[in-house]
């Protein structure tokens, strides 16, 4: 546990030091969010977040490499090392959308190209569970699960990135709940508490924690695409490598608590939760109303949070708070099934949907 707060503090570090020459560069090529009919911002914001984020994270991966433990797992390195790579990839396409504004097919394209660079490398959903087997995949279906959980993943991020400091909180939590989970595992089954999965968990939780600084409201700078996307592509290759480094046949052994087994196909759908039925919805209605799935509207979540008279920044903690309740409400009643847990689930349900809900308040001129 210690090398991986280590790697946590390396993350955050670097990327919060890295920021501030960022938004210099921002400034300087062009990369600026100029503010348009869809946004809440009031005044150009500079991109290039993502930037930061992805040299936070070869930091941590640098050092986890040459760490005593983590550094001792051969299979753990490579997988890093892929999802580095197609990370950069995935950056890079988004640096670029970030000055030129790229076309949707060219966006797709990149997307498509480090999730291809991570699966030839190994980092592929090799297994499923379902309620009375665990279905091994074979090559082919591997690929194509694999190609579309990305693509959903990153997109989803993409679309969720509408307010200062939304995104970088929502995948922080969300990273946060499957290190938990992947750890817990491990240690609950007698695992190796090093795995790949585990790593690039925690050091996304730390580019996100090491970010928000510059962007939480009112935001200093955004991600922009390169951010979003980066981290969409890094919470789904966790999730998707760890199929690759746990035996499907331990998820049986737990006794009474079944649903603990079905946790590698329910947490990715608890942790991102939010941005999956944003993009659901943002699907549907866009369908309905004769446009393609891409083009912008300003329906999303955190636009109808603004709607109920919700300040800017009580929008963003309370879309943390729904996060959290359905990720961490997960790993948790799956673990620990218990009254205690179901209970505090609950009420923090209840709590949550008041502080929504229950206390319509006016909102100010965006405080």
């Amino acid at each position: 546990m210690r090398e991986y707060l280590l790697v946590l503090l390396v993350s955050a570090g670097v990327t919060y030091l890295l920021s501030g020459l960022a938004r210099r560069l921002a400034f300087r090529y062009n990369a600026v969010a100029m503010v348009r009919d869809r946004d809440v911002h009031t005044k150009p914001v500079p991109y290039f977040g993502g930037v930061s984020m992805w040299f936070g994270l070869a930091a941590a991966l640098l050092i986890a490499s040459k760490l005593p433990w983590l550094g001792g797992f051969p299979q753990v390195a490579h997988d890093a090392g892929a999802v580095l790579f197609a990370g950069g990839i995935i950056c890079a396409v988004g640096v670029i959308d970030d000055m030129v504004d790229l076309n949707a097919l060219a966006k797709i394209a990149g997307q498509l190209l480090a999730a291809g660079v991570v699966v030839l490398n190994g980092v592929k959903v090799y297994w499923i569970p379902l309620p009375d087997a665990i279905v091994s995949l074979d090559e082919g279906s591997s690929i194509v699960v694999t190609l579309v959980f990305i693509f959903v993943a990153v997109n989803a991020i993409n679309l969720i990135d509408g307010l200062d400091g939304l995104a970088s909180g929502v995948v922080a939590i969300g990273a946060g709940a499957f290190f938990t989970y992947a750890y817990l595992l491990s240690n609950e089954q007698e695992l190796v508490r090093a795995t790949a999965s585990s790593l690039i968990s925690v050091a996304t939780v730390g580019v996100c924690l090491g970010f928000l600084p510059y962007n939480i409201h009112r935001a200093r700078m955004f991600m922009g695409d390169s951010g979003a996307m980066l981290l969409g592509f890094l919470l789904a290759t966790a999730m998707i490598s760890l199929t690759g480094q746990l035996d499907p046949s331990r998820l049986s052994r737990f006794g009474a608590n079944a649903l603990a087994a079905y946790l590698p196909l329910l947490l990715p759908l608890a942790v991102m939760a939010l941005p999956f039925l944003d993009l659901v919805m943002a699907y549907v209605r866009r369908t309905l109303a004769g446009k393609l799935w891409y083009q912008a509207d300003k329906q999303h979540l955190h636009h109808r949070m603004l709607g109920l008279g919700h300040s800017h920044g009580r929008a963003v903690a309370l879309l943390w708070l729904w996060s959290a309740l359905v990720a961490y409400g997960v790993v948790l009643i799956g673990l620990f099934p218990n009254p205690v847990t179901y209970v505090s689930f609950l009420v923090g349900v209840l709590l949550a949907a008041y502080l929504t809900w229950g206390r319509r308040v006016v909102r100010p001129a965006d405080v």
